[in-house]
């Protein structure tokens, strides 16, 4: 991966669907990044959380945006009852011991989303630092909407916290409107944030097909 002056990487971004096989730690590390403060009391600490998300992942419950063969971004989704992060109770249980893993299962249940008739729930997306502004969140977005045409979707489903304005602004630049926000102040001290709104977007019946690459 070359970096110019600014320590900004250059070259071609190519993104593709499902995760590559052996970047299941990379992505799991993306996605640590990007949502490790909302996710830390379910799975701290990192070390252990990084290799938890790595196991469970759903490969083909995603996009990602490569440069120089290496993974710079992934947007997961939720289609058919899957979604890219699994990890079913017992497996926290098991990882994380009993008598510490109770509480957290409790935990991630709260983040749990599920899809209506029609929609295609979007997981979230991870964009390493290194590749910011360079569109690299657009154009994972607009795969995704393929995604969701290819699978005869109505309508792609977000949430997004009130700590993250960045990507709540993105998503707004993508199309996404504000439909309902849930207040949820005793979750504040907890999780370290206190609203979460959910955002649609229509899906064109005819729009682009996506941008796939090998």
């Amino acid at each position: 991966m070359g970096l110019d002056e600014t320590g900004a990487a250059t070259g071609p971004v190519t993104v593709r669907r499902g995760v590559p096989a052996g970047a299941e730690r990379r992505a799991a590390e993306l996605y640590w990044d990007a949502f490790g403060r909302k996710l830390g009391p379910a799975l701290n600490p990192p070390d252990k959380a990084v290799p938890f998300i790595a196991a469970h992942l759903n490969a083909d419950r995603a996009v990602c945006a490569l440069l120089d063969r290496q993974l710079v971004g992934l947007a997961g989704y939720q289609l058919g009852g899957r979604a890219l992060t699994g990890g079913s109770a017992s497996a926290v249980l098991r990882a994380y011991g009993h008598l510490r893993g109770l509480h957290r299962v409790l935990l991630l249940a709260l983040f749990e989303r599920h899809p209506a008739a029609g929609q295609l729930v979007m997981d979230g997306i991870a964009v390493d630092p290194v590749v910011r502004g360079r569109g690299v969140g657009s154009l994972l977005l607009e795969e995704v909407a393929a995604v969701a045409a290819e699978h005869d979707c109505r309508e792609i489903r977000l949430d997004v916290i009130d700590t993250n304005p960045r990507a709540r602004a993105l998503y707004e630049r993508r199309g996404f409107t504000a439909v309902r926000t849930e207040h949820t102040p005793y979750l504040r001290g907890l999780l370290g944030f206190g609203a979460v709104t959910s955002m649609r977007r229509p899906v064109e019946a005819n729009g682009p097909r996506g941008l796939r690459t090998p």
